[in-house]
């Protein structure tokens, strides 16, 4: 088999630096797509940009969950099933498992869906925010209610059919193996396409971490990729004010946004 790779930037709609930086990064085409967020502040500037160039690599990045102190957000629907006592979205995955009513969800994600295919985006896949409908966290999956979904839409998922040997971020987590063959099986009976594999990477700073420390350890994989369609991400932001003062570990956003255009890293890629 062939070895592909899909490198896909997370998180475009959420902010101006987050925008300014995929915009940056799909105009260069330095990576292979993007996943937009219907529920974001930024929506409607990277929508109306996507939009206007005919982006056909702009996907749907289904956000149940809104993380950041400084930038919250509410669901589209209004369910109260949804947000926590604030009126806002969860701030963990733990919490939206615990809390979330499934007809609610399911309701959330076709609004999700339609107010990007409203906006004038040809969608490209689908993918979640920080995985929170996979039931990593209670067991409790809500991914038979959206490949039935993405089925009807007629798109793929990121969802991954196999977990790498080399990757200690999926491998950390216990007893994943059976779900993950579980979620494959769904995907395939629901004629649901997901790539093979899913090379994950900490979100946040390692202690020690460097710019050089985190490039090496990228480029570690593209060598190592193995055969079949792998996809990784990012979640690239151009350094801004706001931003500094805002997001946790931003050093992290603007390192994924100087890698694709490292000399070393466009050699390994090659």
């Amino acid at each position: 088999m062939a070895k592909r790779l899909i490198i896909n930037c997370d998180d475009f709609g959420q902010s101006p630096a987050m925008n300014r930086a995929i915009m940056h990064l799909l105009e260069e085409g330095k990576v292979s797509s993007a996943t937009i967020m219907a529920v974001a502040p930024g929506f409607e500037e990277a929508a109306d940009w996507a939009a206007r160039r005919q982006q056909s690599n702009v996907g749907l990045h289904l956000t149940l969950t809104s993380e950041f102190d400084a930038l919250r957000w509410s669901s589209l629907t209004g369910h109260p099933s949804l947000h926590d006592a604030e009126g806002k979205q969860y701030r963990t995955v733990r919490e939206f498992e615990l809390g979330a009513e499934t007809g609610a969800v399911v309701k959330e994600i076709d609004a999700q869906y339609e107010r990007v295919k409203q906006a004038g985006i040809r969608i490209s896949h689908v993918d979640n925010h920080m995985g929170s409908l996979y039931g990593m966290e209670t067991g409790r999956s809500l991914l038979p209610q959206t490949f039935w979904k993405i089925s009807r839409w007629g798109l793929p998922s990121r969802f991954f059919r196999y977990i790498h040997p080399d990757d200690p971020l999926l491998r950390s987590l216990s007893g994943i193996e059976r779900p993950v063959a579980k979620a494959a099986a769904l995907a395939d009976t629901f004629g649901v396409p997901i790539p093979d594999y899913l090379l994950s990477h900490p979100f946040g700073l390692v202690e020690g971490e460097t710019y050089d420390s985190f490039k090496r350890s990228i480029i570690a994989k593209l060598y190592a990729l193995p055969e079949g369609v792998s996809e990784t991400y990012i979640h690239p932001g151009a350094e801004d004010a706001w931003m500094l003062a805002n997001i946790p570990q931003w050093e992290k956003r603007v390192w994924e946004f100087r890698l694709p255009f490292d000399d070393d890293f466009a050699y390994g890629l090659k």
